[in-house]
């Protein structure tokens, strides 16, 4: 009987020990797994955010660098070469492709740009060749042909602005400059003369100061969009008024009309349209071809343009000219028909400043 139960215990004691052997076993595994598992994960945690680190690092440094070495003439190798090579197979993929659609896309953009600032460049040719043909006629024919050789004349000048327009934003030069300052009446009225309703403008200048002759073009182009602009916005029957202040920074140009007060959003858009901005042609609208002329002769000489509700009901824009490009009138400072220098690319001399009958007051 002693026997039997020293056997039993021997067996239930080596029974609990293989137990416990086991359950050391199935421990040692469990925990072997986790901590493979707690590595994998840390690895996997790790590889994430290497991951999101090179994808931002793409997406905020690589890629705009590429594309910016592609707007700025690079070819697709050119740019890859002088980029950072992503560490990721997948990242080096994305930027080959990008790197040739953008390069094509750059080359069809340059293209176009080339042909429309080519056409500008020959309709201002054209458009200067007429207004000088259209002068010297008016002075050859008598009083029965006159009037229609001026409404020529006044269409023609305006078909030269929309030409100067199209070259401005395209980054062309403009045919006109001049050597010797332009004074600010000839300034204003060379503006005037530039628009449609000429006849609604009223000039209100004492001014003697003069604008320096290399940016006198793009003064009275600017000029004239926003007159243009606000002949535009406001009724047939309403005047529009310009006014002239020297001040200490320079010269102020206010430009009044009696249209519908714009909303703040519109003054904030418009705003924007003529602020130092880089142009993004693609985002302009047909009505603020005018505002984005504006914005980009402001960017090339220092103008300032702002809006602001006017006094008489409408929209107020107040332009200054800084003092830079300001000087005091002298005796060879011109008037009503300057010297324009013509740029060698230009094949045409320009025409003179076109005379608009608006009233100075």
């Amino acid at each position: 009987m002693a026997a039997m139960d020293a056997e039993a215990n021997r067996r239930a004691s080596e029974t609990a020990r293989h137990y416990r052997e086991q359950m050391a076993a199935v421990e040692a595994e469990a925990s072997r797994r986790i901590e493979e598992t707690q590595a994998e994960a840390a690895r996997r945690i790790e590889e994430s955010a290497r991951l999101a680190e090179e994808t931002n690092r793409l997406a905020e440094e690589t890629l705009p660098a590429l594309v910016k070495q592609l707007r700025d003439g690079a070819s697709a190798d050119t740019a890859l070469a002088r980029t950072a090579r992503p560490a990721l197979p997948a990242h080096r993929r994305i930027l080959q492709i990008l790197a040739r659609e953008v390069g094509r896309s750059e080359r069809m953009r340059a293209s176009a740009m080339s042909a429309c600032a080519n056409a500008a460049g020959r309709v201002q040719a054209l458009a200067t060749s007429m207004l000088a043909d259209l002068r010297e006629m008016q002075g050859r024919h008598g009083e029965e042909v006159l009037g229609d050789l001026l409404k020529l004349d006044h269409s023609t000048a305006q078909a030269g602005r929309l030409a100067d327009s199209i070259a401005v934003l395209t980054g062309a030069r403009s045919g006109r400059r001049w050597t010797k300052p332009i004074v600010m009446e000839s300034v204003l009225r060379g503006a005037v003369g530039r628009i449609s309703s000429y006849q609604r403008v009223r000039l209100h200048s004492t001014s003697t100061a003069a604008v320096a002759g290399y940016a006198a073009e793009g003064v009275m182009h600017a000029l004239a969009e926003l007159m243009d602009n606000a002949t535009s916005f406001s009724p047939p029957t309403e005047e529009v008024q310009v006014y002239v202040e020297e001040v200490h920074a320079g010269v102020v140009v206010t430009i009044e009309d009696g249209g519908l007060v714009m909303s703040p959003a519109a003054l904030r858009r418009a705003e924007e349209a003529v602020s130092a901005r880089e142009l993004d042609l693609t985002t302009l609208s047909g009505t603020r071809l005018g505002l984005a002329v504006v914005g980009c002769l402001a960017r090339k000489h220092g103008l300032t343009v702002s809006f602001r509700p006017s006094s008489r009901g409408g929209t107020g824009v107040v332009v200054m000219i800084p003092r830079q490009l300001i000087t005091e009138t002298r005796q060879d400072s011109m008037h009503s028909a300057p010297r324009p220098v013509s740029p060698s690319s230009r094949p045409a001399a320009p025409a003179p400043l076109p005379e608009a009958p608006a009233a100075v007051t």
